[in-house]
């Protein structure tokens, strides 16, 4: 066995995505101690740069030392007991991981069920409310990264609210690509993931939880379901001033590698990254219409970082991204669910959002599909 050296493929799937050089150096920085008074001072910008990017003043603001999985365990077994009931929006496959967690807890998940490909209905998820007084939340996915679709956000926390439920909102794939205006929306527990449109290296979950969310955490009966993802626990390390309570030893340079994507995401600003990540999209929806290739959402509810585009009849999906990888170093995503084998996911996601990146991947499904020369 010799070290390994992996190639340089251009990540344009549905995560992870590409990693600047910026931040690959900054995870080579040297490594220190996880409650070094310097590492500490990080750990409070870091706080501030999330904040700046989920549009928040909420102090409990953190990355959980864990995968976006791991963010939306944590954002259900800290605000939802055993007998709790909670209506899930389902429309694509995350809607269901969800419902996995709510009746792990031993809580009552109340289904509001839409096709892979459109948007919540925000009707349907009203007479869910309506029907079910008393419900502790409203879980709903914002950017579905199965299907591609954006759901109206803060209609749905709007929603909640009128109905004394709390929003718990899966933002994995939306944090820094479209708004997400956490504040101003009325979300109460959000959580994202750190290899999207941030374009760290996978591994971290951004959270944030509102007032209302800590104050739910607080009045909790029953213990928090896991040790870990106990918030109440790990705030004692990521909160206050001076000392701070031993949790876990953090992933140290993972940290350094968010902290240096969070300072990137601030110097280019919200609002340009955006509009970055919109104009390259519109570059791919013209440049696949070339070649004969449509997506499977209507533009009205399209996400630009993640587009599903549509297998033509009798083309074998799998070899296709097959070639793409093995001749032209590009990775895309294949369909999930009941869209396995009908759709390919493009991802135009944080630095690999560019007119290079969707110039080369249209040219090389151009070239697989026989529409274009190589």
């Amino acid at each position: 066995m010799t070290s390994f050296h992996p190639p340089e493929v251009l990540l344009l799937g549905p995560g992870p995505s590409p990693v600047a050089k910026r931040v690959l150096d900054a995870m080579a920085r040297p490594t220190i101690g996880h409650l070094d008074p310097r590492f500490v001072g990080m750990m409070d910008e870091l706080k501030e740069l999330l904040r700046y990017a989920f549009e928040t003043g909420n102090t409990l603001t953190v990355p959980i030392s864990a995968p976006g999985s791991a963010g939306m365990e944590a954002a259900f077994v800290n605000l939802i007991e055993a007998g709790d009931k909670v209506v899930i929006c389902q429309n694509g496959v995350f809607g269901a991981r969800m419902r996995e967690n709510v009746i792990r807890i031993g809580a009552t998940p109340i289904m509001v069920n839409d096709p892979f490909g459109m948007p919540i209905d925000l009707e349907k998820t009203e007479a869910a409310l309506k029907a079910n007084p008393g419900v502790k939340a409203l879980a709903f996915v914002h950017a579905e990264t199965s299907t591609g679709v954006e759901s109206d956000a803060a209609a749905l926390c709007k929603l909640a609210q009128e109905h004394g439920a709390l929003s718990i909102v899966d933002a994995v794939t939306s944090l820094g690509g479209i708004p997400l205006r956490v504040d101003a929306w009325g979300c109460d527990a959000v959580y994202s993931g750190s290899q999207k449109c941030l374009s760290a290296p996978p591994g971290l979950s951004p959270l944030t939880f509102s007032d209302k969310a800590v104050a739910a955490l607080k009045s909790r009966k029953t213990p928090v379901q896991s040790w870990f993802l106990d918030l109440g626990l790990v705030m004692n390390y990521w909160q206050g001033s001076g000392a701070r309570a031993y949790h876990h030893t953090a992933p140290i340079n993972m940290l350094y590698a968010l902290h240096e994507a969070l300072l990137m995401f601030k110097e280019e600003g919200r609002e340009a990254a955006f509009a970055r990540h919109r104009q390259n999209h519109l570059r791919l929806v013209a440049g696949l219409a070339t070649i004969g290739l449509d997506l499977l959402v209507a533009e009205s509810a399209r996400l630009p970082q993640l587009n599903a585009v549509k297998v033509p009849e009798g083309v074998d999906e799998g070899a296709v991204r097959k070639r793409l990888l093995t001749d032209f170093n590009i990775e895309i995503g294949a369909g999930l669910g009941e869209l396995a084998g009908k759709i390919w996911r493009i991802g135009l996601m944080g630095t690999g959002s560019t007119a290079e990146s969707v110039d080369r991947v249209v040219h090389a499904l151009g070239v697989c599909l026989g529409a274009r020369r190589a």
